[in-house]
């Protein structure tokens, strides 16, 4: 109930007296539901979730807080919902619905602004605002999950050698973070070695590791749908002047970075901060346009982080900090930690070791 009042509590100031949430991830964040076929409907008083009858005991289960609603037509078909949801507009006597102007397509506007009763609203990112800050759970969640992709880390050093396939070493991740409890099936693991290490994300392939070879991994682990996302870089063997020089440049750039996080800051500071030693190195145009990103229930949610934004950063935000660099023929370096976000700085979920380990 802590969510839905939260959201209440943002109907003044949106002038409505209503909500209409149909984005899947502000849907799970709101109430727990996992289905693909939903709508939920907020009033001052009232909260339902309106489904067909594939979801309905699914529904019942996992979105406690809410009055689940069969939708007429008892069919899959997800355009017919929207009849429902007109129904239920009118029971709960909204007269000014609030929707998510970025996730309704123009053609279902289109029907629901002829058949409701309530005049539409648009509004933009209103759940996403309340996802940024995670609640102490949410935080225990992320820690853990964090922790076992550290893990899965420290496992695969002990694996990787020239000979072995990149695919390999995603696989051992894979296994490593299932048999601590978490998944990673909407995250394949990036394993990027030798040349492809410039793809900033190379998804691990057929390729064989070879002696001097850089690998950048990027990779995070599920725990109760909240995720983790780490980048190290190692190599098997020396590497070259020119790619040590990268991994140097981007683990400085890191350290810049977190070492001056803190509350207040806006994204485009906190881009800034870790591009400085980058720029100062003449690497910048092989660096990417992002620093890093919110984590929650999505892989990565706001804040993002960019020199085209305007966020300010928040206690108990969750937040990623991932600079690289990628050169076209060579390859690449990356290196990423979860951080929250605390009073006066920010503390890493990820104490494995950033150094470039030369196996």
């Amino acid at each position: 109930m802590e969510r839905i009042r939260r959201l209440r509590e943002r109907f003044h100031d949106l002038g409505v007296n209503g909500m209409m949430i149909i984005n899947p991830w502000n849907m799970i964040y709101m109430s727990g539901f996992t289905g693909s076929n939903g709508v939920i409907l907020i009033s001052e008083t009232e909260a339902k979730l309106i489904t067909d009858y594939r979801y309905f005991d699914q529904a019942r289960e996992q979105a406690e807080d809410y009055e689940i609603v069969l939708h007429a037509g008892h069919t899959g078909h997800k355009g017919r919902i929207y009849e429902e949801v007109a129904v239920q507009v009118k029971e709960m006597k909204i007269s000014k619905l609030g929707f998510e102007q970025d996730h309704l397509t123009y053609g279902l506007f289109s029907k629901n602004k002829d058949n409701l009763s309530a005049e539409l609203v648009p509004t933009s990112k209103v759940v996403e605002k309340l996802r940024k800050i995670k609640s102490k759970d949410e935080i225990e969640k992320l820690r853990f999950a964090a922790e076992v992709a550290d893990k899965a880390f420290e496992h695969i050093l002990t694996i990787v050698r020239p000979g072995i396939r990149e695919l390999d070493i995603s696989d051992a991740l894979t296994s490593v973070i299932k048999e601590h409890g978490c998944t990673n099936t909407a995250f394949p693991p990036t394993v990027a070695s030798g040349y492809r290490g410039a793809l900033p994300h190379g998804r691990a392939s057929e390729k064989i590791i070879e002696k001097g070879d850089m690998i950048t991994i990027d990779f995070g682990a599920n725990y109760k749908g909240y995720w983790s996302d780490i980048a190290r870089t190692i190599a098997v063997g020396e590497p070259t002047p020119e790619l040590r020089k990268v991994h140097d440049v981007v683990l400085t750039s890191f350290r810049n970075c977190v070492a001056n996080i803190k509350p207040g800051l806006t994204d485009q500071e906190v881009d800034a901060l870790m591009r400085e030693n980058i720029i100062q190195h003449g690497y910048n145009d092989y660096s990417g346009p992002g620093t890093g990103h919110g984590i929650g229930i999505e892989i990565g949610e706001d804040p993002y982080f960019s020199v085209l934004k305007d966020q300010v950063l928040e206690e108990n935000m969750v937040i990623t900090v991932e600079p690289g660099i990628y050169l076209k023929g060579l390859g690449g370096a990356r290196v990423e930690d979860v951080l929250l976000v605390t009073k006066d700085g920010c503390e890493s979920f990820n104490p494995s070791t950033k150094e470039l380990l030369i196996l």
